[in-house]
């Protein structure tokens, strides 16, 4: 197969092929690397590219198939970190000049996972500094570029991740997510990611760690092309591990085709205050739409009290990070990039947070889960936006969306609710603005319910899913 075709395939296509022996490991290896070498002028998607680690590990895989070893369902195939993530010998520096050199010891659990299951990490990807953005650009490693717009943002924190696997420069790979932090970037760039309940895919190995509040907001997710691959990815990660302060033994759940269409499926097109595009409440439409053609029960559902479940996520994440971030700078303030400076004026003028305010909003937090629980057994799951806008221009900060500005945050609170309620959420591509800008849906379950968000986004992606970006058309044909 020409390297051309072969970079679009998905991930279970790829590991088929290797199984079968009709593609190599080693070459799969070398016509990724030969594409990073391609697309990171453009992308600067990739912080380390770790080629002779990968060509090594290549060859070990093809040695354990010309054996006749077993294998894992993910054997030979190409995958990026996000570079938040500890890889062995990588760095790990959350694009600050505070952990500039910093050099992973060990492989974050999510990483010794994805080996086991016989991934090949090609390198670790960009995000923005400190993680707290919505776009990705460091002090260090500079901005990451959409594959589908290079003047537009692949998102953020996990924008290198998207764009890297976007462009097909890896099969898959893991980002984090305490805000939308995955799902935002699928969303941008036209993949799929997942956001699991807190818990259920071990953060052991994130840098910075989820920690007090931030262990009920932020979580490791898988990030690929497709469903099917997503559900790969998530079934050999996902796991107690004692190192994960959310850790459970909750069984991982299954659902059958008959099990999943007795469900019924509620959508949501925008929130009053903070409206989405035209062009993306169509997208939710025609999601629930294709669930009604396909037998789905599908109704109109909101979640209530949605904007106090913000204002827990501004407490939690925007005011008790800036708190954190004030003690980490101290006398290095100047060092900060201009993406994170952004930041930390936004959350300025609430600053010093109180103890008194941060007990609050976590007393609010339980009540309004406990609220969403109630209101989801009649609806266990339901579609929404992912996003108030397609990607954005770099260093926008508001929009007008429908007459209204939007703010910068206020467009991301579509992700940020989930964060708060510890829901598991998948994003799936759906359509595509007058731009041509992905447009992507959230599929959103009952907590340690990821099998049936995967389960219904599998059913939207029937209809719509994956296309190349035009930076990704454009390589191929160069190649061709």
């Amino acid at each position: 197969m020409p390297d051309n075709e072969l970079h679009s395939q998905s991930a279970a296509q790829m590991a088929g092929m290797v199984r079968s022996k009709a593609i190599s490991p080693i070459g799969l290896i070398d016509a990724h690397l030969a594409r990073i070498e391609d697309l990171q002028p453009a992308l600067n998607a990739f912080v380390t590219v770790d080629g002779d680690r990968a060509r090594g590990q290549a060859k070990a895989a093809e040695e354990q198939l010309m054996r006749g070893d077993p294998v894992g369902p993910l054997h030979g195939v190409p995958i990026s970190i996000k570079s938040s993530i500890s890889v062995a010998g990588l760095p790990c520096e959350a694009g600050s000049s505070l952990k500039q050199g910093a050099i992973a010891q060990k492989d974050a659990v999510v990483v010794e996972r994805l080996k086991r299951a016989g991934a090949i990490v090609l390198g670790t990807t960009n995000l923005p500094e400190m993680l707290m953005a919505y776009e990705s650009d460091n002090p260090l490693y500079g901005r990451v570029n959409n594959p589908w717009d290079l003047e537009r943002t692949a998102g953020g924190s996990s924008g290198g991740e998207s764009a890297a696997v976007a462009a097909c420069c890896s099969a898959g790979g893991i980002g984090s997510d305490s805000g939308g932090s995955v799902r935002i970037p699928a969303h941008f760039t036209g993949i799929c990611a997942l956001k699991a309940t807190p818990g259920r895919i071990p953060g052991t190995g994130h840098d910075p760690q989820c920690l007090g509040p931030f262990s009920l907001l932020g979580v490791v997710g898988p990030m690929t092309r497709t469903i099917t691959d997503l559900e790969i990815f998530y079934e050999a990660i996902a796991g107690p591990d004692a190192g994960d302060v959310m850790a459970d033994p909750v069984p991982v759940d299954r659902v059958s085709s008959d099990q999943l269409r007795k469900l019924r499926v509620g959508y949501f097109e925008q929130e009053e205050d903070v409206p989405v595009s035209s062009e993306t409440r169509k997208a939710v439409r025609d999601a629930a739409r294709t669930l009604h053609e396909q037998g789905f029960e599908v109704i109109p559902f909101r979640l209530k009290d949605l904007g106090e479940v913000r204002q827990v996520w501004w407490t939690f994440f925007t005011l008790g990070g800036a708190t954190l971030l004030r003690q980490m700078y101290a006398g290095r303030e100047h060092e900060m990039g201009p993406i994170l400076r952004d930041f930390m004026a936004m959350a300025a003028p609430e600053l010093p947070l109180s103890g008194e305010r941060l007990m609050g909003a976590w007393l609010r937090r339980d009540q309004l889960r406990s609220q969403m629980m109630e209101q989801m057994q009649e609806v266990p799951v339901f579609i929404s936006p992912v996003c108030s806008i397609p990607a954005f221009r770099h260093r926008e900060r508001s929009w007008t969306v429908e007459g209204k500005t939007v703010e910068y945050l206020d467009a991301m609170s579509y992700t940020q609710w989930f964060n708060v309620l510890g829901n598991p959420c998948v994003v799936v591509p759906v359509s595509q603005s007058r731009e041509g800008l992905p447009i992507g849906v959230q599929v959103v379950a009952r907590p340690w319910q990821e099998h049936v968000a995967l389960g219904i986004a599998k059913h939207i992606e029937h209809s719509f899913g994956w296309k190349q970006p035009p930076l990704a058309v454009t390589a191929n044909a160069a190649h061709s």
